[in-house]
């Protein structure tokens, strides 16, 4: 695969990169190389659809996190994304993981990722889950009902221990849709300030000795790009603080203020300013502990999409070009088997023509995807050269996240490789799901 050595213009104005990796460069006219790397000749070794990660775009994000937070700690969500080159790149940068199911947490153990740096989450975490997490020693595991104290200290054991936190609802509406708002009364995640479950929580955990209660957790959502939600959770959650050292003597030693940390996923949207996030949680956990008589607890941050969401790239071979009812149709070889994600949530990108130069008018177009569903759509609004035609590549930015780790089996079409690139060079990281693996999950006959 050819190596880019050196940097090289892109006619692509500033704005247009700005949802892109900071690699992304165009060499030629139409050719946009990330990592050093041509899109096109990874869609000629590979094949499509394709998701293309950048290393040092996640690396360099990594450590954004722990320069803007230096006295937190980071773990990174792996909900977003995680294989096993994932696990390490977070690990190198001296982030924590935070897991939400036992195949998560044994796929970063297998990576050689340290147990006691990873939290499991979950609102419904299976016996299964918690055994495997008490096994490899996980450093917590945030409970987030009733049920899991009792569950957690009996497999733990009367000479046992174990570190907790509690996922507390702080009551605060967030987040760029409402199936991500998580802060709020009437979702199934956490245990409520206003209703006393939280408390009788923390008073029932106290009682088993073999758990240790280090601190409370709160997730307020997802595509979160204002700061004053956090300021508001920090108040209310040393507000908890302060009524349980009054209660229970019991001095609190983190606050888990979780992610959701916003990005842009089209040029001109919204993203969380990290530097500012960081200042004014700092200030206002400061503060608030001052006002409470309180020592200030270490903060605890998770994010995920922000780190990994603008580090990928997700490629498509157009099928078919369409006119019809006025709309001009691009459909692609991939869809919503690897990207559900706008037909969930209503998520708008940005695709572009890579791999030759296009017409110079621009046309609005929607891109649709393979499936048999009407709602099969990639980007609805989208502008594309106006000779776009089948056998041409399309560049979806911001496809790091919630992408390969959402995929589905719809169709049989099999799930997209990842392929790492880096200073040049391209190598797989997960090989595409084949034919063969899928038949071979079916043993009815």
């Amino acid at each position: 695969m050819t190596t880019i050595h050196e940097p090289v213009t892109t006619t692509a104005t500033p704005e247009e990169l700005s949802v892109w990796p900071s690699s992304t460069a165009e060499p030629h006219p139409g050719d946009a190389t990330v990592g050093g790397v041509s899109l096109a000749e990874v869609a000629g070794r590979y094949g499509t659809p394709v998701y293309v990660l950048d290393e040092g775009e996640v690396r360099r994000r990594c450590r954004t996190y722990r320069d803007a937070f230096p006295e937190a700690e980071v773990h990174y969500a792996a909900k977003a994304f995680l294989c096993r080159a994932m696990a390490h790149w977070v690990m190198d940068e001296g982030l924590g993981l935070d897991v939400c199911s036992a195949g998560e947490l044994e796929l970063a153990v297998a990576a050689g990722f340290p147990a006691d740096r990873i939290v499991l989450h979950g609102n419904a975490k299976t016996p299964h889950d918690l055994k495997r997490a008490l096994w490899y020693g996980v450093g917590r595991i945030v409970i987030d009902s009733p049920s899991e104290i009792a569950r957690i200290a009996a497999a733990v054991g009367p000479d046992g221990h174990q570190r907790v936190m509690v996922r507390v609802v702080p009551g605060i509406s967030a987040g760029g849709h409402d199936k991500i708002r998580t802060g709020t009364e009437d979702q199934k995640f956490g245990l409520s300030i206003s209703d006393g479950y939280a408390q009788h929580a923390i008073a029932r955990i106290l009682d088993q000795p073999q758990l240790e209660l280090t601190g409370l957790h709160c997730h307020l959502g997802s595509q979160i790009a204002d700061v004053k939600p956090y300021l508001a959770a920090v108040r209310r959650m040393v507000g908890l603080m302060a009524r349980l050292k009054e209660q229970h003597g019991l001095a609190l030693r983190e606050l888990d203020l979780g992610g959701g940390h916003g990005i842009a996923y089209r040029p001109g949207e919204p993203a969380m300013d990290l530097t500012r996030l960081a200042r004014k949680v700092r200030a206002e956990l400061t503060e608030a502990c001052a006002a409470a008589g309180l020592t200030v607890p270490r903060l605890i941050i998770e994010p995920g999409r922000a780190v990994v969401g603008p580090a990928g790239v997700a490629l498509y071979r157009v099928v078919s070009v369409k006119h019809t009812g006025g709309r001009t149709f691009v459909a692609v070889d991939g869809g919503m088997s690897d990207n559900p994600r706008p037909a969930l949530y209503g998520v708008r990108y940005a695709p572009r023509l890579v791999g030759r130069r296009g017409g110079a008018d621009l046309a609005p177009v929607t891109v649709v995807g393979r499936h048999c569903e009407a709602g099969d759509v990639l980007a609805a609004d989208a502008r594309l050269p106006d000779d776009v035609r089948a056998g041409d590549l399309i560049a979806v930015p911001v496809a790091g996240a919630y992408h390969l780790s959402m995929a589905s089996g719809y169709n049989a079409v099999g799930r997209p490789p990842v392929i790492a690139v880096h200073d040049g060079r391209a190598r797989l990281l997960v090989r595409r799901e084949s034919l063969e693996d899928i038949h071979s999950r079916d043993v009815g006959l």
